[in-house]
């Protein structure tokens, strides 16, 4: 009988031990990176039970202490896959340590408060943009794309030969657009200019390891002001894009580019100003402006930094400046970029943004050439006149990249050159594009106001920058915990739980499988690239060609408001871009430098009720997956682990 009883005893233990667990049904967000000691601290918790939650606790992890308890604050109610919702905030939390949150049953990742958290995550996205590089890659030590290319659509023959060599892939395909490469450009030029200190000088030119006396992000500058150069040769001879759809075709490395009917070349599309598409589908270009703009800044911004570098190459800089906004003014209107057998393409709608900043760096160039600079200023102010807030931040929904760029940067620019009542104004249009995001913010736990478009995590990128710029120009801190929560959202602090940064931080829950030919193909990390980001799911239900390729390990996550996957097969939400990592680079070298900002009190919001959105579905339940999280070491290699729903 002893016996019998020992067995069933046993027998219990064991069986103790293998029932399955029960699945999660609260969760707790941060972000991944960690926080400053003297900044705002939010972590965010969600549950999909109609919970409510009365306090939290913040637990040092060496000691096992608790360090801060205090009440969980206002129910925010239902967001996205969550019932409830609250957001946590911890700032007075100021000693520099390892801790992790603790609620209800749900406990956080551990994360870091320190002074130095951001140091370094500028220059390790600037991983990507070397990766990104045509020509001469550094990452795959060969060369790819040095015959491009056959010119189309210009004064010239079709099919003539031009040295358009150089410059960055746009995302995981290899077009080259001089609409996002100029706009990476400048973003480049202007965190040197603005945050010196944030970068180091760890390669050559070439982006192989060594060093050149260089900033390592003046270099990779210099890459896109090179190629920028080619595509704008002569006075009136511009050039917009670099390839097209055709590149869909298949995956390949960028050396075995040979899509295109003519060898290795590529076609390159001069700026016409007028519609342009080689085959079924057709852009809507009405002029030229949008692209002379963009040129015109980056080349007015390189002159002011290359000036004491190098006499000969900004001299350069500077004609290409001048006659780039001369041709702008002369053919106004937008150079969308061309489209082959796809009906995809940038649609931007606007150019007068990017006017406005060409006229501002053209004076603050004239300036220091001692030449005539006035009418540059008052052309400016005068453009920032016509569009005082970026369009998307006032809308739901945005064709793709149809007001470009995300921010404008040219009232920064133009706010800092101006008398106190002309600034005021300029500045005014800063506050009402930030209240307006403000307005739809304030109603959920993520004070999440960014619409959910195609590539969402470059317009969230902008805004925390817009909010910085604002915060700077005035002094005006009471949009600060908007800001953080912006930047919080693209490392972990989202109904995800992930950064949307590739191995950054290489301890974190980061993309693992891309839509990238570079990891699906060979498997090399693309460490620091920034992915598109979620988007509403009634965009995703209508997009042409994506399947997901495994099981999806957030599908607890997802929700008929939006949806994001860490797949290769979404090409939506999880392909990598290089503009807005540049963009990414720009508020990193910012949040390093920006240190010991004012703590404020959490702000007082009311929840509201979810706004309606149209054409809402279902999206697809799917089960988990076995992923990876990626480890990433000093040189940039990874090795998979099994990435854990968090």
């Amino acid at each position: 009988m002893k016996k019998l009883l020992l067995l069933v005893g046993l027998a219990l233990f064991v069986f103790s031990f293998i029932q399955p667990q029960e699945e999660p049904q609260s969760w707790i967000r941060i972000n991944w990176l960690g926080y400053q000691p003297h900044g705002i601290k939010v972590a965010v918790w969600g549950s999909k039970m109609q919970d409510s939650l009365q306090r939290f606790q913040v637990i040092e992890v060496a000691s096992g202490k608790v360090v801060l308890e205090q009440a969980a604050g206002q129910a925010f109610g239902a967001y996205g896959p969550f019932q409830q919702t609250y957001r946590l905030n911890f700032s007075t939390l100021t000693k520099p340590g390892k801790y992790y949150l603790l609620a209800g049953t749900a406990k956080s990742p551990e994360f870091t408060v320190a002074e130095n958290v951001y140091d370094g995550a500028a220059d390790f996205c600037l991983r990507y943009m070397r990766q990104q590089r045509s020509g001469f890659n550094p990452y795959l030590k060969d060369s790819c794309h040095t015959h491009d290319g056959y010119t189309m659509y210009g004064p010239m023959p079709d099919s003539t030969h031009i040295d358009a060599s150089g410059g960055w892939h746009d995302a995981s395909d290899y077009l080259q657009y001089v609409t996002t490469s100029a706009n990476a450009t400048y973003h480049l030029l202007a965190a040197f200019r603005d945050f010196p200190k944030a970068f180091g000088d760890k390669h050559e030119a070439n982006g192989l390891e060594g060093t050149n006396g260089f900033a390592d992000v003046l270099d990779e500058a210099k890459w896109g002001l090179d190629w920028l150069l080619k595509m704008h040769p002569t006075d009136d001879w511009m050039f917009n894009q670099l390839g097209d759809d055709r590149d869909h075709a298949g995956l390949r490395i960028p050396k075995e580019d040979s899509l295109y009917g003519k060898g290795f070349e590529r076609p390159v599309y001069f700026a016409s100003g007028k519609p342009q598409g080689l085959f079924k589908y057709k852009n809507r270009a009405t002029g030229v402006a949008s692209t002379a703009g963009k040129f015109s800044s980056a080349f007015a911004l390189g002159y002011q930094l290359f000036r004491t570098k190098n006499v000969f190459y900004a001299e350069q800089l500077w004609r290409r400046s001048q006659s780039a906004y001369t041709i702008g003014t002369h053919k106004p209107g937008v150079a969308q970029t061309a489209p082959g057998r796809s009906r995809y393409f940038y649609e931007e709608d606007n150019y007068v943004d990017d006017m406005e900043l060409a006229a501002v760096e053209l004076y603050n160039a004239s300036r220091i050439k001692g030449q005539k600079s006035a009418d540059y200023l008052n052309s400016s102010y005068a453009y920032a006149l016509i569009e005082p807030i970026t369009p998307w931040m006032g809308t739901d929904t945005a064709r793709h990249y149809q007001w470009y760029p995300f921010i404008n940067v040219g009232h920064y620019e133009l706010a800092k050159k101006l008398d106190p009542a002309r600034k005021k104004h300029i500045v005014d249009y800063y506050r009402e594009g930030i209240q307006k995001i403000q307005e739809r913010a304030q109603g959920n736990a993520f004070q999440r106001g960014v619409p959910f478009i195609w590539c969402s995590n470059n317009l969230t990128t902008s805004f925390a920058i817009q909010c910085y710029w604002y915060r700077k120009l005035t002094g005006d801190k009471q949009y600060l915990d908007l800001e953080q929560a912006a930047f919080d959202w693209l490392f972990g602090c989202n109904p995800w739980g992930t950064s949307f940064v590739y191995g950054l931080p290489s301890w974190g829950d980061t993309p693992a499988d891309p839509h990238s030919a570079f990891t699906h193909l060979k498997n090399y990390p693309i460490d620091g690239g920034l992915v598109d980001g979620p988007v509403y799911a009634s965009i995703y239900k209508n997009l042409v060609g994506i399947t997901l390729k495994d099981a999806d390990e957030y599908a607890p996550f997802q929700s008929d408001l939006v949806v994001y996957h860490d797949d290769y097969g979404d090409y939506s939400t999880n392909e990598p871009t290089m503009d807005g990592t540049a963009s990414l680079i720009y508020l990193l070298a910012a949040k390093q430098t920006d240190t010991k900002p004012v703590v404020v009190a959490p702000v007082k919001v009311t929840p509201k009720a979810k706004p309606k959105i149209k054409a809402k579905s279902k999206s697809k339940v799917k089960s988990r997956k076995s992923s990876s999280r990626r480890k990433t070491s000093s040189r940039g290699r990874s090795s998979k682990s099994k990435k854990r729903r968090r």
